[in-house]
């Protein structure tokens, strides 16, 4: 019985460890299991600054991105917002030009103060546009948000042409893990406790997505945990922006390709969530590097072709199942009513 309930969960877990360790040695330089139980110190060097660096920023950024798209899409009660269509990575960038801009010699830490800010601010401006909007539907809420993204992308590569700030931006814009190192990626270690504070307010986050009213009927202080899911999306969003850079679609596509097996409700869809964006990020990062060996494509390249053929795929599917598959249907109050009830107040 427990192996048939977490059998998609085991499974990931699988495939993410063997992932993991193959991902480890793959590269232009040569390290290999034998040189490193030999004690070569070049291939620990390597091994140590750069290939386990990497693999864990590989994996805050899975984990990190797909957890704040679940959020977010459990918070708008639509399954096609995420820090891509939300505006957060958008945000994230212009506050890391304007850290440039105006403290040029400030430390990754100090941009990321700005990434943090900035993210946080416009996530809530987007949410605080839709809930205004008053005959809206799954679609257009999106693409107001991919608008009011590209008006910052737009004031951002404006203020980076005009102060001759685009090749100092350019390592933000377009993802990549080639450049993460020992001693310039520990920032995205904050994705750790974010995704633990989230899996705590779970419950929480689920109430919320249904609605100011039935919340309140519930005793859950709606604008408090929206805010705060909102807040925990942006900052890991951005957190992920200031050490890898942009890289589109993840949380977009694998919570709704987890909630496929799945279902709706968050506590019961994050850790599969989690695993999938990590294993999903981990193979897209390995067909990376050895799609044009010795040469390396950026992940977002890797992650916009792959990512693009999946979105399209769950457009087709989620308008052809109507507004059911999209939303969070009333059979799911009951759930979430008893979810509150049994563990809500432990958060």
């Amino acid at each position: 019985m427990f192996i048939k309930r977490y059998r998609l969960t085991l499974v990931l877990a699988l495939l993410l460890v063997v992932l993991s360790v193959a991902s480890l040695f793959i590269g232009v330089m040569d390290v290999n299991l034998t040189g490193l139980m030999s004690g070569q110190a070049q291939q620990w060097k390597i091994f140590l600054i750069s290939r386990l660096p990497r693999l864990l920023a590989i994996l805050c950024t899975g984990v990190g991105m797909s957890v704040a798209g679940l959020i977010m899409q459990q918070l708008c009660m639509n399954k096609f917002v995420s820090p891509t269509t939300g505006a957060t990575i958008s945000s994230a960038q212009f506050g890391i030009l304007l850290a440039l801009l105006f403290l040029p010699n400030s430390t990754l830490w100090g941009r990321a103060i700005f990434a943090f800010a900035f993210a946080i601010l416009g996530t809530w401006i987007f949410v605080w546009f839709i809930q205004r909007i008053q005959f809206k539907d799954v679609v257009m809420v999106p693409l107001v948000g991919i608008m009011f993204g590209n008006v910052i992308g737009g004031i951002t590569n404006y203020l980076a042409y005009q102060y001759e700030m685009t090749q100092a931006l350019s390592t933000w814009l377009v993802g990549h893990f080639s450049l993460v190192l020992r001693g310039r990626y520990e920032i995205v270690y904050l994705v750790v406790p974010l995704v633990i504070l989230a899996f705590l307010f779970a419950n929480h986050f689920n109430i919320v997505g249904m609605g100011r009213d039935f919340s309140k009927n519930l005793g859950v202080h709606y604008n408090f945990v929206l805010f705060m899911g909102l807040t925990i999306a942006a900052m890991i969003t951005a957190a992920v922006v200031v050490v890898v850079g942009s890289i589109s679609y993840i949380g977009l596509i694998v919570p709704n390709v987890v909630a496929m097996f799945k279902g709706d409700k968050i506590r019961g869809t994050l850790v599969d969530t989690a695993l999938f964006g990590a294993v999903f990020v981990l193979a897209c990062d390995m067909l990376a590097r050895v799609v044009i060996a010795p040469y390396e494509l950026p992940i977002e390249l890797i992650v916009g072709i792959v990512g693009s053929l999946i979105f399209i795929g769950l457009l087709l599917y989620r308008l052809k199942h109507g507004r059911k598959a999209i939303r969070l249907g009333p059979a799911h109050a009951g759930s979430c009513a008893a979810a509150v009830k049994e563990g809500g107040q432990s958060a």
